[in-house]
C-alpha cells in the first residue's frame, strides 16, 4: 500500500481523486463498482505495479474522495465514460488497458465501443458486456429485488439513513458476497437482511471496512444510487459499432450472485457474450464471489498479469 500515491486532477469541472502506482509506459486503469472505491483494487494495483505496469484507479465522480456533481440525480453512465476520457487526456495517456468490475464493466465497455482506439484490452470481473438495450431484470424478479428497491426515489435513502455509512457498506458487502440475489420480503428493507451479529467475509477486515466507511461518510450515497441503480434502465446500445474487437477477458466467480440474474448464466456459459466481443476469453473461478479480486487477490492478479503480458 505504501507504493500507492494519491492526487487530484481537475476534469469536467470536478476534482477527481486518482490513486496511482508504478511508472511504466504500459498503463492499466481500474474502474470500481458499488459499494466500492479505488481501495477495492489495492491488491491489483500493487500486483501490476510490481510487475512493471503503471496502475491508475480513480474514484468515480461522487464516490470516495472525488467531487460530487452539482446535480447527482442527473448523473449518467455517459458522464462516467466522459470522465474516463478526460482523465486519459489530462494524463497524456494515448492507450490503456481497462480492468473493471460490477457497474465499472458497463463503463469500460461503453468506453471501448466509443473510443476503441484508446483501449489495448478490457478485463471485467463478474459482469460481461451486456446486450444492447434497457436492463430490465426487475421485470422477472420479486418486488423486493434490491435494484428495484434502490431505484425507487427516497426508499434507499430512508433505509440507509437509519445507519451510519460504515454499517451500510458492511451490510452490502455481506449481502453481495453471498451467492443469492438480495431480495427483501414485503415488510422489510434491504438493510434488514443483515443482522448485527453477522460476521464480515473472512477476506474483508475491520481495517478495510473502516477505509470504506470513512470515504462513504464523506461522499454519501446520492451519486452511487444514481449510477448505477437509477440509470440502469438507460439504453446502452451504440448503433455505429456492433462489436468490441479489442482483446478481452471475463473473470467470473461461480458463486457470484449476479449469475442468478435472469438469463445471465446461460448468456455467459453459452458463449453468447462473444457475439459482441469476439476476442473474449472467459475464466471461471469455482469459489469466486462478487468480490473475487479481494477474496482471491493472488489468483486474480495472476490472471490479469497473464492477459496483460500477452497483449502488450
Amino acid at each position: 500500500m505504501d507504493q500507492i500515491e494519491h492526487k487530484f486532477i481537475r476534469v469536467q469541472g470536478l476534482n477527481l481523486h486518482i490513486a496511482e502506482a508504478g511508472a511504466d509506459a504500459h498503463v492499466v486503469v481500474f474502474l470500481h463498482g458499488f459499494p466500492e472505491i479505488w481501495y477495492s483494487w489495492r491488491h491489483q494495483m500493487v500486483g501490476v505495479a510490481t510487475s512493471g505496469f503503471r496502475a491508475i484507479a480513480p474514484d468515480c465522480r461522487g464516490y470516495g474522495l472525488s467531487d460530487p456533481p452539482a446535480e447527482p440525480e442527473k448523473t449518467s453512465f455517459q458522464d462516467m465514460v466522459d470522465d474516463l476520457l478526460a482523465i486519459l487526456d489530462h494524463l497524456g495517456l494515448a492507450k490503456v488497458f481497462l480492468v473493471a468490475k460490477d457497474f465499472g464493466a458497463l463503463t469500460a465497455y461503453m468506453f471501448a465501443i466509443q473510443h476503441q482506439e484508446r483501449v489495448s484490452g478490457v478485463i471485467t470481473l463478474g459482469v460481461p458486456i451486456l446486450p444492447p438495450g434497457p436492463i430490465e431484470f426487475h421485470k422477472y424478479l420479486p418486488e423486493g429485488f434490491y435494484i428495484a428497491r434502490w431505484q425507487e426515489p427516497g426508499r434507499a435513502e430512508a433505509d440507509f439513513g437509519r445507519l451510519d455509512a460504515k454499517t451500510v457498506v458492511r451490510n452490502i458487502y455481506i449481502l453481495f458476497s453471498r451467492s443469492e440475489i438480495p431480495i427483501a420480503p414485503e415488510n422489510k428493507e434491504i438493510m434488514d437482511l443483515v443482522s448485527d451479529s453477522t460476521p464480515l467475509p473472512p477476506w474483508f477486515t475491520e481495517e478495510d471496512l473502516a477505509a470504506y466507511g470513512a470515504l462513504y461518510e464523506k461522499s454519501g450515497f446520492r451519486t452511487a444510487l444514481q449510477v448505477p441503480y437509477r440509470t440502469l434502465r438507460e439504453n446502452f446500445s451504440t448503433p455505429e459499432v456492433t462489436a468490441v474487437k479489442v482483446p478481452a477477458l471475463l473473470i467470473m466467480g461461480d458463486k457470484d450472485y449476479f449469475l442468478k440474474f435472469p438469463g445471465i448464466e446461460d448468456y455467459i456459459r453459452s458463449g453468447k457474450a462473444k457475439d459482441l466481443v469476439p476476442n473474449l476469453e472467459i475464466i471461471h473461478l469455482p469459489e469466486g464471489s462478487h468480490f473475487v479480486q479481494e477474496q482471491s487477490p493472488e489468483e486474480v492478479n495472476q490472471l490479469i498479469l497473464t492477459f496483460l503480458n500477452k497483449h502488450v
